[in-house]
């Protein structure tokens, strides 16, 4: 097939439909960090236990996306996304019941623990195939010319869904504090029959085309771009669990009534994580879809620009100061995952690259298995100390970027 074709052409209509389903994923997983994590300790459990949690669903999360991925080469990637879409809805029903009889007393202790481990399970066994399946059928329905800017408008949908999360937990924390995670159910559900409907059934590739077997993930044209977003989203893991609680202690709302505290937690956890959201679509439509520049170039500057984000965050103490410092982390954020993305998936050649799309897309979850109990962990020693370390990470892959990636030919793995 010409390589100038797409394999499997969808109208830019069904491309936003698709886009959608990652801005409705941005918000669920968004929301877990500024509702969950703070209002699970407000019902007794302690960082450690959270942060298990999450892990635990994230190691789940991480081993079922590429079999996902797999399945949806199979059955469809249409299908696949408006099963995880709908699952993803009762997943977060069943954990917001759960947290629901935490919060009330219901449940306490090590059976609140267990109860809120148990339904999590659920999340990270049917949702992972939404973002493999994206990504394929958008690598599916590009070319090598435009994929980057393809895959490019999918973080910017996540990026989107990341400020609708926050967003509207803002608004919806006046209503209760658990509000927002019902918004994100209810979006979850509407747009899996969105997607349903506006994407065609599920085609086979041209009767000339034979998809290749799968990649491995120890292919060594991957491995490094694979290990690279590990490691970032290591860092980002570990600042999203606990931003939630480091603004809660630093601005003391517990001296406050117990809803009112609960309810400005969330508020101003939103608004700091809504900052990073709103620069990253800024800075994704107005700069990097229109300019198109060298992913190489950009991506260790987008790198710095986080570690000087996060460095400046925990060194100054009003809270306009924070909010600016987020803005600088998601303008980093912008250029540098989808650089990372694009290297990883040129990397290959034209046939492979939904293979490594796949692949690639298991680097966020994986990453989150560690990130947010490590970020615990530092959390309970020193609140400063996962700024520190997010920071120092960041300045590593700057340098390996800069030094490494950046002389390699684009294109070669």
């Amino acid at each position: 097939m010409d390589s100038d074709t797409p394999l499997l052409p969808l109208t830019r209509f069904q491309k936003l439909m698709i886009a959608l389903g990652t801005v409705s994923m941005g918000a669920g997983m968004t929301i877990n960090f500024v509702v969950v994590a703070p209002l699970a300790r407000e019902a007794g459990l302690t960082e450690i236990e959270i942060a298990g949690i999450l892990t635990f669903s994230s190691v789940l999360y991480t081993v079922f996306t590429p079999i996902w991925g797999r399945i949806a080469d199979r059955v469809g990637r249409k299908r696949v996304m408006v099963f995880s879409l709908t699952a993803m809805g009762f997943a977060n029903m069943a954990f917001l019941f759960a947290l629901s009889a935490a919060l009330a007393g219901l449940v306490t202790g090590l059976m609140a623990f267990l109860l809120l481990a148990f339904v999590r399970t659920l999340f990270g066994f049917l949702a992972p195939g939404l973002q493999p399946a994206a990504m394929a059928a958008m690598t599916d329905a590009t070319t090598p010319a435009n994929r980057a800017g393809g895959l490019g408008m999918l973080g910017a949908a996540m990026s989107l869904g990341s400020i609708l999360g926050p967003a509207g937990a803002a608004v919806l924390a006046r209503v209760g504090a658990l509000a927002p995670l019902w918004g994100t159910i209810v979006f979850n559900l509407i747009v899996a029959v969105l997607i349903a409907v506006a994407l065609p059934p599920t085609r086979p590739l041209p009767h000339h085309h034979d998809r290749p077997p799968p990649l491995s993930m120890r292919d060594p044209r991957v491995f490094p771009h694979l290990m690279f977003l590990f490691v970032y989203f290591v860092a980002v893991g570990m600042i999203q669990q606990t931003i939630g609680w480091f603004i809660a202690d630093r601005y003391e709302f517990t001296d406050t009534a117990a809803q009112t505290a609960k309810q400005a937690v969330v508020l101003y956890t939103g608004l700091t994580m809504a900052c990073t959201s709103i620069a990253i679509i800024i800075v994704q439509f107005g700069y990097v879809s229109r300019r198109s520049p060298d992913p190489r170039r950009i991506l260790p500057i987008g790198l710095g620009l986080l570690a000087v984000g996060y460095i400046s965050a925990d060194l100054f103490h009003p809270f306009w100061m924070v909010m600016t410092s987020f803005v600088v982390v998601g303008i980093g954020a912008a250029l540098a995952v989808p650089s990372a993305n694009a290297l990883g998936s040129l990397s290959v050649g034209r046939s492979e690259q939904a293979g490594a799309a796949a692949l690639l897309a298991s680097a966020p979850p994986a990453g989150f298995v560690v990130g947010p109990l490590l970020g615990s962990i530092l959390y309970m020693a020193n609140p400063s100390l996962p700024f520190l370390a997010a920071a120092i990470v960041f300045c590593i892959l700057s340098a390996y970027a800069l030094l490494v990636t950046g002389r390699r030919p684009l294109g070669s793995g």
